[in-house]
């Protein structure tokens, strides 16, 4: 059967990595009676946790899509990984969710996983709630994880439960909205309820107050209400409470247990009875700037957040119908490359479980196979209609390496294989760059990318190898030189002769005209790797005739490209040509090429060279207690410090660091941290390297060429 868009609730379950996701899931869905049997990750036979990566590691590495009947409603639930490594699943995920249930660790209070997601939950503005989970674990402390969950997300955090007792006795919640407490039975599962000790009522109903003022806030009527009575209906505080969570008003904080399923069946009701159904949401962005509202009767227009390749079956898309019906059969048109879709087959998914459907209605979340042309962030609609859904912003890649396979034989087969990963992963960025000479993949972190090494190993039989990344350096000059060279060549027949006299000096913009010459052309271009060569035929006399300029600029290009110190490109020179000879018979093109390339090469190493290298900005957010041990390290990698200060309760370090000392830095703070930091990179600039710095370089790649 398929639910109408009221009926559905749409959920991302989120967190920092051992809070407890995918128990919770798990439970959920056995509350829900969608399970008969309980899995658990220990032994990996939790739905979520399907992958044989994820079951060997005992953590979610992918965002796993679930559902459940609960009363009159479907909630969709799409588990996410809790490592900062695989942030594009927690990405995808919140675009397509109407509520984020954030997952913390009773143990452990709110950790940097926590409060790195909340950027993207604040992004999406995303209705959110609490679960304060493992408070039956003998660490537990609840009210502490209570504060920091207040003092790190703001005042519209409201406790709606809280556990009389915490650590291995825990058995009872005290429900304030409900003015109620549940008692669990040691299995778990559904409880008794019982009044509110008198040694708590005080307490609970405080609580219940400061949900009975955030519901009324937002409802004059219901403001009005509470004045004159002092208090709310039940269905009055409900209609309240679900106007403010809707509008991010509020951020209700539940307890439970997922181990032992105590609380989760409660977190269910409150899904289905307080947050928002898709058409409780603002309209969905269009790229063109307009809205699109979630109605069942508008064309079908269809969302794919997420593309996984299956052995056997290809391509399976998961998708969210943003308007109208969906049928087995449709046929839709991509309006990103105009390609035609069928829809062969619509299906619901639990895990790696899929049952089909004859149809979905708007809102709501399924999986479709073979689509040929269509990948993550592509919107379908019938013919005639182009409306593309805002795509999913996914973070820059933080890491880097090169790779290589064993043998130049099996690269073609490695490009095949990672360039069909980065189709379904879109925080990968595959480039072979032709200036390092080197196939590089662009990631969030080294768990990211010793995934997708042993994705290509184990599920495509490639061996392949991560080694040191090359930098790109560039070359240029920081004063004038001039020179000469002459190039002639006799064997028989026509010769070969040229002779060119330049002037090379840094360039700048707006920069005068070179003092003794007479500028007789200019040409600046845009190289193609950064910077700019400025160009002058400054020739009076017809000493070299001007067709010949092209072929002379071109020898100039061809050894910036790669540059005269280390092969590294050149760029912000100014080449002034002022002089030279030729001949009637034996001057040519080639002859002015290869000259003008000598006397570049002679010319720049007179010009007081220097390499320059690409340095990043880099922000850093860590606990208080790792700062010294961070900043040591950073100081070690020649970075400037630019700034420092605080967000939320972590410490932000602002520097700049040279690309050529960030090699593996993620394993290094992840190392120095205990796992509580992150880092984010952006370029910034080309700098010059230290003098003994740019001397190794020269060295190195003396050597490389006599190698060679």
């Amino acid at each position: 059967m398929s639910f109408d868009t009221k009926n559905i609730r749409n959920v991302a379950l989120l967190g920092h990595s051992g809070s407890g996701k995918t128990t919770f899931a798990e439970t959920m869905l056995f509350e829900a009676k969608a399970l008969t049997r309980r899995g658990n990750v220990t032994d990996g036979s939790t739905v979520s946790d399907y992958s044989d990566i994820e079951k060997e590691r005992g953590s979610s590495i992918f965002s796993s899509m679930m559902h459940a009947k609960w009363k009159d409603s479907k909630i969709n639930i799409i588990d996410t990984p809790g490592f900062d490594d695989f942030v594009g699943e927690v990405v995808s995920s919140l675009k397509v969710a109407d509520t984020a249930v954030i997952v913390l660790n009773a143990k452990s209070g709110v950790e940097v996983g926590t409060e790195l997601i909340w950027e993207y939950v604040e992004n999406y503005k995303t209705p959110s709630l609490f679960v304060i989970n493992q408070v039956d674990h003998e660490k537990a402390d609840f009210e502490s994880t209570l504060e920091q969950t207040k003092s790190t997300f703001g005042n519209k955090v409201i406790p709606v439960q809280y556990p009389l007792q915490v650590g291995d006795g825990f058995n009872t919640i005290v429900d304030a909205l409900r003015m109620t407490t549940y008692v669990f039975s040691p299995d778990g599962g559904r409880p008794e309820k019982k009044p509110i000790p008198e040694s708590e009522m005080q307490r609970a109903q405080e609580m219940h107050n400061a949900l009975v003022e955030a519901a009324a806030e937002n409802d004059e009527e219901l403001m009005e209400k509470f004045f004159d009575a002092g208090s709310l209906t039940e269905e009055e505080l409900a209609a309240g409470l679900r106007i403010a969570i809707a509008h991010q008003e509020i951020y209700p904080v539940f307890c439970c247990s997922a181990l032992n399923n105590m609380g989760s069946g409660r977190v269910m009701g409150f899904i289905n009875d307080i947050c928002p159904s898709p058409a409780d949401r603002p309209e969905a962005p269009l790229e063109n700037g307009d809205t699109l509202a979630c109605s069942s009767d508008d064309d079908a227009t269809l969302f794919i957040f997420k593309t996984i390749s299956e052995p056997r079956i290809g391509n399976v898309s998961y998708f969210k119908l943003y308007s109208g019906a969906l049928k087995s059969g449709d046929e839709l048109v991509n309006s990103n490359n105009r390609s035609t879709e069928r829809i062969s087959q619509v299906y619901l998914a639990n895990g790696k479980d899929r049952t089909q459907v004859d149809e979905l209605k708007a809102g709501d979340i399924g999986v479709t196979v073979k689509l040929k042309n269509s990948h993550t962030n592509d919107t379908l609609n019938p013919k005639g209609n182009d409306r593309k859904i805002e795509p999913i912003q996914f973070p820059e890649p933080r890491v880097r390496v090169a790779v290589e396979p064993p043998g130049k034989a099996d690269m073609e087969k490695l490009i095949k294989a990672l360039n069909s990963i980065a189709e379904e992963d879109p925080t990968l960025i595959l480039e072979q760059s032709q200036t390092l000479k080197q196939t590089l993949l662009h990631g969030q972190g080294q768990l990211h990318l010793d995934l997708i090494k042993h994705r290509v190993e184990v599920m495509n039989g490639i061996s392949m190898e991560f080694i040191k990344p090359r930098i790109s350096y560039r070359e240029t000059i920081t004063r004038a030189a001039n020179t000469s060279y002459r190039h002639k060549k006799q064997s028989g027949g026509s010769g070969q002769f040229a002779e060119v006299h330049m002037r090379i000096e840094p360039y700048f913009e707006d920069m005068p005209d070179p003092d003794g010459l007479t500028v007789r052309n200019r040409e600046v271009e845009d190289l193609a790797w950064g910077g700019k060569l400025a160009f002058y035929w400054c020739i009076v006399g017809g000493s070299i005739d001007a067709k010949y300029g092209n072929a002379i600029k071109k020898g100039i290009l061809s050894k910036m490209e790669e540059g005269p110190l280390t092969g590294s490109p050149s760029q912000n020179i100014r080449v002034c040509i002022y002089d030279g000879k030729m001949h009637s018979v034996d001057s040519n093109d080639m002859a002015f090429m290869l000259a003008s390339t000598q006397a570049f090469k002679t010319a720049f190493k007179e010009a007081k060279p220097e390499i320059m290298e690409p340095v990043y900005e880099v922000e850093i957010l860590c606990a208080e207690d790792v700062m010294g041990e961070i900043m040591g390290d950073l100081q070690t990698r020649r970075a400037s410090i630019m700034g420092m200060g605080s967000k939320g309760h972590y410490q932000k370090i602002i520097a700049k660091v040279p690309l050529a000392e960030m090699y593996k830095y993620s394993s290094t703070l992840r190392s120095l941290s205990q796992g509580r930091a992150k880092f984010s990179k952006k370029f910034a600039e080309f700098n010059s390297v230290p003098h003994d710095v740019q001397k190794q370089l020269i060295a190195a790649h003396q050597e490389e060429e006599a190698a060679a």
